[in-house]
């Protein structure tokens, strides 16, 4: 046969050498529980083997693995005397560990010889399953946990199984198999389960006639029953002999140690106890009756029986009786149908009933399932589909045996186990400053980008719990997890032995917590202290329950000649736990702690929630200072443990170490030792004299412990005869050593690191929307717009935010440029519907319906707290001053629209109260006017008309000027809203805002949207974009599967094609091989998309190009040439297959065709898959709103943004009322530096400056003045923006891609240069077009509102008159400023459909499969 690769002993020393690297594993009972046995057989006579109780853990295997023992035993004890010392108990030394764990791997040599026979074995038909089916079990989890880790020699016995079934597979090696198996029995009894089906198979293959079913092979029966008497008499023959036979059944069958393994091995009697405990709970409720002696039964692994308070208790009886019924059916079936696969299968379904009723059964015995199946598994498919779960839940029912963390990335692999740095709390806060906040952490931030960065790192699920394990948790899952598991590590640690604990590892130097936890645990393992439970054992193996009354220590006696006369131990006051309450005293070796209650985990986790240490090499381990008071331990460093004291202490050695001096005597020890140079002599002088006492009054003005020494021995140091004259120099003079060379530049590097390029162009002139530009001489186009520069942020904010969420709100989509003009319309007789609607929709919004919820509030809102208010809110409901139960997240926790969060701290301080006899506004006296129908009420009942919603703004921003965050913006609104010299009415107010300029108009709309973002629909909304985005993410990797395929399918296509082309086509090759070679179609080099993490993935999927040369429109006029000459290429070639079918084709030419239509199904295909693609990239931009996204920062940090990236459609919803306009903003925008990056980066202090200076002849300040050209901006309040393409393509050749931030800028530049261009072209011509061609575009009849039905005087025209909330007409049947139309008793057409305000957006069409449009409205058809 050919032999397979890697074959199994090749894989067999790869595992060999992997298990080489778990000896440092836990040592665990089992480890104890052989390396007694080992000690046991060695020590003791045979007759005493199974009589020996030194150790609770005692012989229990059958004689045959007491013999394999001895063996072993033989050779232990050449390696380390003491392993073979029975009165040795927890002996673990490296030597032991090394020996012990070796054998498990020597003996494991005959399971790699028993799958090569099984493979050898197998048919030919068979090779390669059978192959994979050995390497499934030589590198099996399971062995590997059990025999690797926890320690046993499993791998060794199955070797004897799988050789047994190798046997039973042929008939000349059936007796074999069962001689085989006999010795496995001696060498483990949990085979006893398997016995039966041995017992049939070979009775009826074997010593019964195959042609007769009870024909008996009386040759084969006397043969196989000879050897099965001379084996288990070789084995137990010395034991009868001895008549130890009952004491031998004892051992090997306890069934005193109850039904349950400690560890509950996931069977029915595991479910059985679980649903008894639950009964126990619900008892006294439901009123059944239940057994009180019950309750406080525990699976103990050892010895004591489990009693069920409430369902019957289970006999072994019943669980023989059980087992052997599940296991009838498959022996019935072997019986009739002996084949040697219905043979592996009935060994596989007796050890599963086992399994499942068995007795005591170990976690560990799902091995008898596992190992015998993985035979079969391969054979069917159906076997395989029960093997799969079958191996996960056995595998995973081992992982309690994986309970240290060193062992614990076995069964998970952690992404950080590391503990998270926390951010340290920002110095100078102000009391009035705004901050943001982490309740979990404590940490403390200025700015609300850096809050939301942080918060975005804590969501990622890149954590673990550090007591628990658990991983793939959030930073807050984390925390939780630890916190609760603190609590449970609190709950089950003994309290006994938490203060002599901590006090023990108060300032302890053992650097590693594993190394700490074994010291600890060593030193307390037997040792105990008052009020702690144990059990007392006594002579005749009984044992009780207690509490630890006193403790008594005696000391070690020590003879004159110093040798120990007696060694130190203890005595304990136990108090049983019995009727009696009996007092009895004994020693350390009569106590023992309940199982699991003192183990290496939980003492581990104690100390991880305890006790804490600094990150510097040797700094000590310390109580933490709350755990320590309540422990009154101190807390005080000792001095010489401190960093300060180490470091001097290192730095000394260093020096003396390497014969190398700097000036500095630290630490001189009384006796000074004579310090010569090697090979050479050397006299001092009296300037060396003078420069070392010069020296010594450094070192001891450094070192105050250099004082201690005696006055004396130093002036006999300095001026002795034997003192500093007859020693030599400490310090040797060293060579200087050359500056090394300056390592090469990787590029990229940080930008400003990179050299100024000379006369090269500077950046593109930006422009500006504000009056005053930080650069004067650059002013707006239109002068007098009066919009400031601190309006622009929030101008451009409150735009994004109401076009990102216009569904939400019910609103058409709207341009930039139509948004401005409108809020700079300061006529008071007509207004604009675009002003009106925005402001009713927002406010919709933040206040229920009346009919929904009773008119909820959706905001935290504050309570009124001044008096002139209190009337006006006493007449509101509690829910009307009060922040709802419905939002629960504040104002700086949001994650949405982060720049809107930065201008609100930066305009919305608190200042000091002022004179309270100076009023700023009449708000006050307008809202106690209307106290019987106040802003909440009117907001409920949607009355808006005439212009009333200015009113509500008014009495909204009042109640928000009780919060000290918002009184001075607020204030400041309604000081022009509601003047002090004016009435204080509602008509007031409404007259008011036509003449407000746009800077109050702003801000009163960043109010609103920052409200807004609060409320239960924008985060509904916000939800399901997010799930919509993981579909589309779904979707976008099929769609490229398939393509790729379809490209694979176009590529042998076009190979066949070319080997089918005539002769006569050689001189003009048909177009569709001109593909051929094009990597991007025939390889399918692009790679499938992959569901990325970060945040910015979704946005990154365009091709990268090169930087463009010239204009877009140049290049859309050539590919317009192309595609013109390739359609007429495509009508001559198609006329000239019709002149050709014309004739009489050959065969060849048939299939020639043929293969020609194929390709251009393929490349139709294959155009759709990437229009498909296409379309859901686009479906994914538009879903991400949860944040603006920027394109980059350029060298200087300013940061560079286009709003149609993400979140909109480019040029707005398709069906607004202003879609003519073809664009939605237009520029490309940018915002100067943050304060922490201006102040890290570009505003240095004067030692960086100098620095900087040297290497560049120039500052970082003069430097950005130099390369940016004649427009600047300085902080993130300033704001430019460019709208030109040339000057983008200037702005993309200016960016230096050897640096790290302008390389990405550029890149994300390139790749959306073309839509930015389109969008930018579109913006200029129709802001150049005349109101007459914009009404040609499609531009709808000029439509506005006013205030008075007798206005007649010429409209304005303006371009913002032209839009119209085409979405709420639609959807609610009237405009959000208009009061809802009267109920009619006509029926309502059949098309209309009406959405509900409350749902928080619109419903949307459908497709036939019933997903949804995109905002596109492009992506299906019907």
């Amino acid at each position: 046969m050919v032999e397979q690769y890697p074959s199994i002993a090749q894989c067999a020393v790869l595992a060999t050498a992997f298990k080489v690297l778990l000896f440092p594993a836990y040592t665990s009972t089992d480890f104890e529980v052989h390396r007694n046995w080992l000690a046991l057989t060695y020590s003791l006579p045979v007759r005493q083997w199974y009589y020996e109780n030194t150790s609770e853990w005692t012989l229990d295997y059958p004689p045959a693995f007491a013999y394999f023992e001895w063996l072993l035993a033989q050779v232990a004890h050449f390696v380390d005397p003491e392993i073979v010392n029975v009165a040795n108990l927890g002996y673990n030394s490296w030597q032991a560990i090394y020996f012990q764990r070796t054998t498990v791997i020597l003996a494991e040599l005959l399971l790699i010889y028993a799958l090569n026979c099984y493979v050898r074995s197998s048919p030919q038909s068979a090779k390669q399953t059978s192959y994979a089916a050995a390497l499934s079990v030589l590198l099996s989890p399971a062995l590997l946990i059990i025999d690797h880790i926890h320690f046993q020699y499993n791998g060794f016995l199955y070797g004897i199984l799988i050789l047994s079934l190798v046997w039973a597979r042929k008939p000349s090696g059936r007796l074999t198999s069962g001689l085989l198996f006999a010795l496995l029995l001696c060498l483990k009894h949990i085979y006893l389960y398997s016995a039966p089906a041995y017992f049939i198979y070979l009775l009826r293959v074997y010593c019964l006639n195959s042609k007769k079913t009870m024909g008996i092979h009386l040759g084969n029966c006397l043969r196989l029953g000879s050897g099965l008497a001379l084996i288990f008499g070789l084995v137990f023959g010395p034991f009868i002999y001895l008549g130890q036979l009952d004491q031998m059944r004892s051992r090997l069958f306890p069934f005193a140690r109850g039904l349950c393994h400690a560890y509950w091995a996931p069977n029915i009697w595991s479910m059985y106890s679980f649903i008894d405990r639950v009964l126990l709970l619900m008892a006294p409720s439901l009123g059944f009756a239940f057994d009180e002696t019950a309750i406080n039964s525990v699976t103990r692994g050892m010895v004591g029986d489990t009693s069920f308070a409430c369902l019957p208790s289970i006999t072994p009886k019943t669980t023989f009786v059980l087992t052997l019924i599940s296991q009838t059916p498959s022996l019935i079936k072997l019986f009739f149908r002996p084949s040697w696969e219905t043979f592996v299968g009935a060994v596989t379904l007796c050890g599963y009933s086992s399994f499942l009723f068995g007795w005591h059964v170990h976690e560990k015995a799902v091995l008898l399932m596992i190992v015998p199946f993985s035979l079969l598994a391969l054979e069917d498919r159906r076997y395989l589909g029960a093997f799969r779960p079958l191996a996960v839940a056995g595998h995973v029912s081992l992982f309690p045996l994986l309970f240290t963390a060193a062992e614990f990335p076995v069964k998970t692999v952690l992404y950080k186990r590391k503990p998270v740095p926390l951010v340290s709390r920002p110095l100078n806060i102000q009391d009035d400053q705004e901050v943001w906040t982490f309740e979990q952490t404590g940490e403390v931030f200025t700015t609300y980008q850096s809050y939301l960065q942080r918060g975005d790192f804590y969501r990622q699920k890149r954590f673990s719990c550090e007591i628990t394990g658990h991983s793939n948790l959030t930073f807050f899952e984390a925390f939780q997890s630890e916190s609760d598991a603190s609590g449970e590590v609190e709950d089950a640690f003994p309290d006994a032995l938490k203060g002599p604990i901590l006090r023990k590892v108060q300032f302890s130097t053992i650097s590693r917590l594993d190394h700490l936890v074994d010291h600890v645990y060593e030193e307390f393992k037997c040792d105990f202290y008052p009020r702690e439970s144990i059990v007392v054992t006594f002579d005749d193996g009984s044992r009780s329950p207690g509490v630890l009354r006193e403790k008594t220590k005696f000391p070690e006696l020590l003879r004159p000649d110093g040798s120990v006369e007696r060694s130190a131990y203890a005595r304990y006051l136990v108090c049983l736990n019995n009727p009696s309450n009996e007092e009895i005293v004994v020693e350390a070796k009569d106590l023992i702690r309940e199982r699991k209650t003192f183990t290496k985990q939980r003492l581990r986790s104690f100390l991880k929630k305890t006790i804490d240490h600094e990150s510097w090499i040797g700094a000590p381990w310390c109580v933490k200072s709350e755990i320590a008071q309540d422990y009154q331990i101190n807390g005080n460093i000792p001095p010489h443990l401190t960093y300060q004291h180490q470091m001097a202490q290192r730095k000394a050695n260093s020096m003396l170490k390497k014969n190398d001096f700097d000036g500095q005597l630290l630490n001189f020890n009384p006796g000074l030792p004579q310090l010569k140079p090697k090979g050479q002599k050397y006299k001092r002088g009296s300037q060396d004299v003078a420069r070392l006492s010069e020296e010594y009054q450094r070192a001891l003005a450094a070192n105050p412990d250099f004082s201690k020494i005696p006055q004396q021995q130093i002036e006999q140091f300095l001026t002795g005869p034997n003192g500093i004259n007859g020693l030599h120099h400490v310090a040797v003079k060293t060579q200087p050593k050359h500056p090394p060379q300056p390592p090469t530049l990787k590029y990229p590097i940080e930008d400003l690191e990179l050299p100024p390029i000379q006369n090269k162009a500077p950046r593109p002139a930006l422009k500006f929307l504000s009056i005053d530009s930080p650069t004067p001489h650059y002013l707006p186009e239109e002068p007098a717009n009066g919009i400031l520069m601190r309006s622009v942020g929030p101008l451009l904010e409150t735009w994004d935010t109401l076009n990102v969420y216009c569904e939400v709100f019910q609103l058409d989509s709207f341009t930039f440029d139509d948004y401005v003009e409108a809020l700079q319309l300061t006529h008071d007789t007509y207004q604009c519907q675009l002003i009106s609607e925005i402001h009713c929709a927002v406010l919709k919004k933040l206040v229920n319906d009346a009919n929904d919820k009773n008119g909820q509030v959706q905001f935290s809102i504050p309570e009124y707290n001044s008096p002139g208010s209190e009337n006006s809110s006493l007449a509101d409901t509690g829910s009307l001053t009060s922040p709802t139960p419905e939002p629960e997240v504040k104002v700086f926790g949001r994650t949405t629209r982060s720049s809107l969060a930065k201008s609100e701290a930066a305009d919305l301080k608190t200042v000091q109260t002022a004179d309270s006899s100076i009023k700023v506004h009449r708000a006050a006296e307008m809202e106690y006017s209307t106290r019987a129908y106040d802003w909440k009420a009117r907001l409920r009942k949607r009355d808006f008309s005439q212009g009333a919603w200015v009113y509500i703004v008014v009495g909204l921003l009042y109640q928000l000027s009780n919060d000290a965050r918002r009184k001075r913006a607020c204030d400041e609104i309604l000081s022009k809203l509601a003047p002090p010299d004016q009435e204080g009415t509602v008509q007031t107010a409404i007259s008011q805002y036509p003449l407000v300029d746009i800077n109050t108009r702003v801000k009163i709309l960043e109010i609103l949207c920052i409200l807004s973002l609060e409320t239960k629909a924008i985060r509904l909304y916000m939800d399901e974009c997010n799930n919509n985005m993981t579909e589309f993410r779904k979707e976008k990797i099929d769609m490229q599967r398939k393509r790729r395929a379809a490209m694979e399918d176009l590529q042998s296509l076009l190979e066949e094609c070319k080997a089918l082309q005539p002769r006569s086509r050689t001189a003009s090759p048909v177009p569709e091989l001109e593909g051929l070679n094009d990597p991007k179609i025939v390889n399918g080099t692009e790679d499938e998309i992959e569901i990325d993490d970060d945040e910015d993935a979704v946005m990154n999927t365009e091709e990268e190009e090169e930087p463009h040369q010239g204009r877009s429109l140049r290049r859309a006029i050539d590919r317009a040439a192309q595609r013109k000459k390739r359609a007429e290429e495509d009508r001559l070639r198609k006329e000239r297959l019709q002149t050709e079918k014309a004739k009489k084709p050959s065969k060849q030419i048939k299939q020639y065709e043929k293969i020609l239509k194929k390709i251009e199904e393929a490349k139709d295909q294959i155009k759709e898959y990437e229009e498909e693609v296409s379309v859901l990239e686009n479906d994914l931009r538009e879903s991400d709103c949860p944040r603006t996204r920027v394109l980059g920062k350029d060298r200087f940090w300013n940061r560079y943004y286009w709003f149609e990236r993400n979140a909109m459609p480019y040029a707005g919803l398709p069906d607004s009322s202003t879609a003519f306009a073809g664009y939605a903003n237009g520029c490309l925008w940018v915002q100067g530096p943050d304060d922490m990056e201006r102040q890290g980066f570009i505003e240095l202090c004067e030692a960086e400056n100098r620095q900087y200076y040297n290497a560049f002849k120039m500052k970082v300040p003069e430097r950005k003045i130099i390369e940016e050209g004649k427009t600047h901006v300085f902080n993130a309040r300033q704001w430019g923006y460019l709208d030109e393409p040339d000057e983008l393509d200037k702005l993309i050749g200016w960016l230096d891609t050897h640096g790290v931030r302008e390389m990405k800028l550029r890149k994300e530049l390139q790749a959306q240069r073309d839509k930015i261009t389109k969008y930018m072209i579109q913006r200029k011509e129709f802001l150049d077009m005349s109101e007459d061609q914009r009404s040609e575009t499609g531009e709808p009849t000029t439509r506005m509102s006013t205030r008075t039905k007798s206005y007649t005087g010429p409209v304005p025209r303006r371009r913002c008159f032209a839009w119209t909330n085409l979405t709420a007409e639609r959807e609610i049947g009237h405009i959000h400023s208009e009061p809802k139309a009267p109920v009619n008793n006509r029926k309502p057409a059949k098309s209309t459909k009406k959405v509900l305000e409350e749902d928080g957006r619109q419903t949307r069409a459908t497709n036939r499969q019933g997903k949804r449009l995109t905002r596109q409205g492009s992506r299906y058809t019907f």
